[in-house]
């Protein structure tokens, strides 16, 4: 059986601070108030008109605030929707079996056990409440993609980062994917800045256009036929840069919507 991936709505974003805990949430009425100048408030407004993101408030959504491990973890596990729902345990599992400084009592805890059952690659010393720099949560994000959907073979110089010499874990084909699939930004001196904390509508512009990736590919033919498209605004690459590959064969789960 497969892991299949559902982007039905985009729910993704909906995780962002108090929303981490898992509600689901009805459409906004009225849009917030706090993203002019935001880069991508067209993509923040549109989730929220589609009731998938929730700010502090009902009008407030605090784009450059930074989000933690935890956060940034649930917002991949709801926008891949993975979950635990046909893995059988043979005792009821916590957050603590897989990472040691994990909290069995607190909102992340499923998150957690969710992420580490479907092939994240998270340290076990991992702090839910350590704040995630752009590296960290990129890299997660699209290893979580390559693990459960697949990357395209991408053509590119490490060199077009200029600040490659930043990166806690060096630049390999997963960041390097997310440059040439146009899901992480560079900035105009074409530096990624891997160490710069990711503020909540980085994290979820980056999960935006993870998602609108995904689309494209199905839209192309290129994705398994139980992944649900969604409009979304487009997402762009380089076609000289990025080369069709076989998909990676999904984990052995079949994935059903889940909001937690």
């Amino acid at each position: 059986m497969k892991n299949t991936i559902k982007l039905v709505t985009l729910s993704a974003a909906a995780l962002i601070t108090l929303s981490f805990a898992g509600q689901s949430f009805a459409a906004a009425t009225h849009h917030f108030t706090d993203l002019e100048g935001v880069a991508s408030k067209d993509k923040i407004i549109a989730l929220q008109e589609s009731g998938d993101v929730r700010g502090i408030s009902d009008e407030r959504y605090f784009p450059n605030a930074t989000i933690t491990a935890a956060q940034g973890i649930q917002l991949i596990v709801n926008a891949l929707d993975l979950n635990i729902d046909t893995i059988r345990f043979f005792k009821e599992p916590k957050a603590t079996d897989y990472y040691s400084k994990a909290d069995d009592n607190a909102w992340y805890a499923k998150t957690l056990i969710i992420a580490a059952n479907n092939g994240l690659d998270l340290p076990k010393d991992l702090n839910p409440d350590q704040t995630w720099t752009r590296e960290a949560f990129t890299r997660q994000l699209m290893h979580a993609i390559e693990t459960h959907v697949g990357l395209p073979v991408v053509k590119i110089r490490p060199d077009r980062i200029a600040d490659t010499d930043k990166f806690a874990n060096g630049v390999d084909s997963v960041i390097l994917s997310a440059v040439v699939l146009n899901i992480a930004k560079l900035d105009d001196k074409n530096n990624f800045l891997p160490t710069q904390p990711i503020t909540r509508a980085e994290a979820g512009e980056e999960i935006y256009d993870a998602l609108a990736y995904l689309n494209a590919r199905q839209t192309a033919g290129d994705a398994p036929s139980d992944v649900h498209s969604h409009p979304m605004i487009p997402v762009t690459g380089t076609s000289s840069e990025v080369h069709s590959h076989p998909m990676i064969p999904a984990t052995d789960a079949t994935s059903t919507s889940n909001n937690g």
